[in-house]
This record gives C-alpha cells, structure tokens and sequence, in this order.
C-alpha cells in the first residue's frame, strides 16, 4: 500500500458487488510471542517450493499501523521479501481504523489471491496469522461486519471523549449503555472500547449478527506453548526489541503524533517513552514490557477458548512444519480437513 493511502472506503450493503471466489485459508492462531509470525512464513515457503501460491495475512489490530514496527513485532522487510505479507501498514497512527475496514481489506486480499492462483493455474491458499481474535474470527467465521452500524461523527466525538477523559471513564460508559457487548469486549483495548460504544450509541445493546462462515476450505491451528516456555520467549522478544530500536522507533513517532493515540496502547511505546524520559532504566523497561504481555497473553488465551474447533500444538517441542504443511495441502485437496478433529489427527495433540 502506498505511504500514504486512505484508510479502507466503507461501501455500504447496497452497493457491494457479489462476492469473489476466495482462497483456502490456514489460520494460525495463538498468543502474543508464540511463533506465529515465523512459522507462517516457513509454512508459505514450503507450499510455495511445491508449486502452490501462498500468501500470509497479518491479523494483529496493531500491526495496520506505519511506523509501529518493532514494538508490533511487524514482519521485516526481508521476511516480506520472502513471502507476500498483507494486512500491514494500512493506516498512521492517528488515523480510525476498525474490523470492519479490517474485513474490507482482507477481503479484497483473499480475492486477489485466488485469483493469481487462478491465472497461474496452480493451487492457492491464504495464512491468516496473528493473535487479534476478533480480526481472526471476522475472517475465518465470516462476521457481518456490514450489520454493524458507523457514524464518523459519533465515533470523532467518541475518541475525544476517550483522549480527554481516559480509558476507565470510557469502559464506565459502555457498561452502562449495553452491559451485554460490554461484557465480552477486551475492556483494556481502547479502540475496541470507542467501537463498542459507537455501535452501542448508534443499535443499543442488540446481540451482535450470526456469523456467516467461510466460503471455501479452513483450518484451525493453534500455537500454545508451556507457561515458563511462554515467560522466557515473552522476556527474550522484549529484549531483542529494544536492543534493535525500539526507543529509537518510540522517540521518532512521539514526535509526529500525540503519544495519548490509541494506536500506541501497544506495549512497548509507553515503556520506551519512560526510558526516553529518565523515568525507568533498559531493564526495568523491559520487565514492565514482559509483565503486560504475560497480562496480555492470558486475555488472549481467554478469548481462545472460546473459539471451537482449534488444533493446538506446542511449537516448542519437535518442529511441526510438515505436519502443518500437511493440513494446508489437505485444504487444497478434494477432501480438505476443515474440522478441528481432522486437523488435529495430521497434526497430533499438543
């Protein structure tokens, strides 16, 4: 996407053109630092050396924003040059961004990728990979983004409120005005606050839609490692980013865009401001940084539990590659597994 393009046009229900046919999909689920990043591009490497067009889309509500890359843990330049990334960069920082332009953008994605793999002639599949579970669920369960209402001036008003008054005064609100959404929104994450307020101003408290599932072959894999295994990759990922640039990253955006942005409750930029600003030493930095994602990792893990037919495996045993890559052929055979029992019989239980 160029530097700086417009943020996804809403279409309304009327005019959207049927729907293109859409890939495969493999959507590789999991916590904040489980390997989910990597492993995606080693599994589109290997379909790709066999002849199948692979491409990965990011499913990280932070990772749509340009200039938070290392704090996001965003893939690399050089890791895009090895396998077609889609779904970063969509947005700056103090630009709206919501699931509903996610799912816009995705789906134009899935569809152009079928479409290459029709013209090549070849197999295609889509890796959705990434830990927001509601950008995963959107996708991979078909939400009907288009049923919830929006309004740019509700949700101007909406985000001002948040950046003047803060988080909890905001959460206090939407638990007043529609309990039921409030209560199985991450309250933590200030954008999907102002969202749930914005439809909640606009219907009221109604049940969210019915999704609408995926027109094409799925899986489910679910990256989940032991907790002291978890703990040590969460410390060692903070460590590398802010010996690689973080605080270099954080002291470049705060001085182009106000730091209260809901795009930069990703961890990491607050602890690196504190470090910029003498309140905190490197290390004490860090093991704030490693304290939030644990935090975060267990919201996370919650939200999973809730999504049914997840074929988990354990990435820190013996490498899995060829039995993930085994499920993704499968979604492109005439009998895919879409099921998690199937997924799980290539795969093995964790």
């Amino acid at each position: 996407d160029p530097p700086n393009a417009a943020p996804p046009a809403r279409v309304p229900p009327s005019m959207i053109p049927p729907a293109r046919p859409v890939p495969p999909l493999l959507v590789l689920a999991g916590a904040t630092a489980t390997g989910k990043t990597g492993l995606a591009i080693r599994v589109a490497e290997s379909l790709a050396a066999q002849g199948i067009v692979a491409e990965i889309i990011s499913a990280d509500s932070r990772q749509v924003f340009r200039g938070l890359d290392i704090g996001t843990a965003k893939a690399t330049a050089e890791d895009r040059a090895r396998v077609p990334h889609h779904g970063l960069d969509l947005v700056d920082p103090d630009q709206p961004f919501t699931v509903a332009d996610y799912v816009t953008h995705a789906r134009d994605v899935l569809g152009d990728i079928a479409g290459r793999a029709e013209a090549a002639g070849r197999g295609g599949l889509a890796i959705l990979a990434g830990g927001t579970g509601l950008y995963l669920r959107a996708i991979a369960r078909g939400l009907d983004t288009d049923a919830l209402p929006s309004d740019a001036a509700i949700r101007a008003r909406i985000e001002t409120d948040l950046l003047e008054s803060g988080l909890e005064a905001s959460v206090e609100r939407l638990q007043k005005l529609a309990p039921t959404l409030a209560a199985g929104l991450d309250l933590r994450n200030p954008r999907r606050v102002a969202r749930a307020l914005e439809i909640a101003e606009i219907r009221g408290d109604a049940p969210l839609p019915a999704p609408r599932g995926y027109a094409a072959p799925h899986a489910w894999v679910g990256l989940r490692v032991p907790p002291e295994t978890h703990d040590a990759w969460i410390v060692a990922r903070a460590r590398e980013q802010f010996v690689n640039g973080l605080i270099e990253e954080a002291a470049a955006l705060r001085e182009r865009y106000d730091p209260a942005l809901p795009a930069f409750s990703a961890i990491g930029y607050r602890e690196a401001w504190s470090v910029l600003d003498g309140e905190a030493t490197l290390d004490q930095a860090i093991a704030t940084d490693s304290q939030r994602n644990r935090a975060f990792a267990r919201r996370q893990r919650t939200w999973f539990r809730s999504e049914p037919d997840i074929a988990w495996m354990d990435p820190s045993r013996a490498d899995r590659l060829p039995a993930i890559v085994a499920v993704a052929r499968g979604l492109i055979a005439p009998a895919p597994p879409t099921r998690s029992g199937e997924a799980e019989a290539i795969l093995g239980r964790p």
